[in-house]
């Protein structure tokens, strides 16, 4: 059994993650006011969820290596360095998983969940005086690319002994596929999500938000993600701007199609997405169920799906077809140009083709050289 749980509480319309010891179901006070503050810094709960299991395995390593988390501050560069990195080792090794051994995450889950631990360590250095800076946190200045191109740079803190991580490609999902799994849909409903997410390039979250009275322009057939914090089903927006996205005819079709057939069971709901039977009939359809029902899709057709591989369709075919990085990073509401490419399947001479060729064309309309 594990010795630390992550729970949640809902207040004022925000979920709220904490973590708890398993054995008498006490709070872990200051991992659980890390993780209020992520939240009211309007973190997404995605977001703050991982965060809290991140920190959750860390307690159990501390708790397997007889320490508090305050015990790192009296160690020594080279004792913290080994001690970070054994987190690292036993993450690796599937000790953080108790019961049937799962998937192994690979080095780059690993490292993502020492890196929430290090965001764990900085916010108490910067809230409460007692604690001190971690010694193998070394400041580093790093350069990036934001969503109109422009190159800019900013300091942060950098660990050097994370384990090596292999660079890859998200993975997206040929059209040829995205047929079959609409065919071996149950009902209108799931086709329609499908088609949705594989032409708006919308987050499932964003997708199970929408409204279709005030987020469906029906004449122009275009549809709007709307940042709420109050939705039924607990899905927000990933950041708090709008963005509208055109449909296609028949997919619109559809969904017209789709609003007349559950006209009843939508008059219950605001939301466009509802679940269509059982004792939640009407209620907005959340993302558990479009997971379980993706999954179903999988075992029947043996075609590896998910909500993020159809964003990915999304981001390369609107390549394909000659959008900019930087329309097709509006279009799926990135906020750095990297986070666009990282999605697309460019070679590297093409990357730098198109990359400097987007930094020329910027530099003119926003006058990036006075900026730095």
């Amino acid at each position: 059994m594990k010795a630390y749980e992550v729970g949640n509480v809902r207040y004022d319309g925000k979920v709220y993650f904490l973590i708890r010891r398993t054995e008498d179901a006490s709070i872990c006070v200051y991992p659980t006011k890390y993780l209020k503050h992520k939240t009211t810094s309007n973190r997404s709960p995605n977001t703050v969820k991982r965060i809290a299991f991140s920190l959750s395995y860390f307690m159990g390593y501390l708790k397997e290596q007889g320490r508090q988390f305050e015990d790192v501050y009296q160690m020594t560069y080279s004792a913290q360095m080994e001690f970070f990195q054994n987190f690292l080792y036993w993450i690796k090794g599937g000790k953080h998983i108790s019961g049937e051994l799962r998937k192994i995450p690979d080095n780059g889950t690993c490292n993502a969940y020492l890196h929430d631990v290090f965001g764990f360590y900085q916010f108490l250095e910067m809230e409460y005086e007692q604690f001190g800076s971690l010694l193998v946190l070394s400041d580093k200045t790093v350069s990036y690319t934001n969503a109109i191109g422009i190159k800019r740079t900013k300091v942060c803190r950098s660990f050097d002994g994370y384990l090596n991580a292999v660079s890859s490609k998200g993975r997206s999902i040929e059209r040829k596929n995205i047929i079959i799994l609409l065919d071996a849909c149950t009902n209108c409903r799931d086709q329609l999500l499908l088609l949705l997410l594989a032409e708006t390039g919308f987050r499932i979250g964003e997708l199970l938000g929408v409204r279709y009275v005030e987020d469906i322009d029906y004449q122009g057939c275009r549809i709007r993600v709307e940042p709420r914090m109050d939705n039924e089903n607990e899905v927000r927006a990933k950041y708090e701007e709008d963005r509208w996205a055109k449909v296609s005819k028949d997919t619109f079709d559809i969904l017209l199609f789709y609003y007349a057939k559950y006209r009843n069971l939508l008059k219950e709901s605001e939301y466009l997405f509802i679940t269509l039977s059982g004792e939640n009939a009407g209620r907005a359809l959340t993302e558990d169920a479009v997971n379980a029902m993706l999954r179903r899709l999988q075992e029947k057709t043996q075609i590896k799906v998910t909500s993020h591989m159809l964003r990915h369709y999304f981001a390369n075919e609107r390549r394909k077809n000659g959008w900019s990085l930087e329309l097709i990073s509006q279009a799926l509401g990135h906020r750095n140009l990297q986070t666009t490419i990282n999605y697309l399947n460019i070679s590297n001479e093409e990357l730098v083709e198109a990359s400097e060729e987007l930094f020329r064309k910027n530099a003119a309309l926003y006058m990036a050289d006075k900026l730095l």
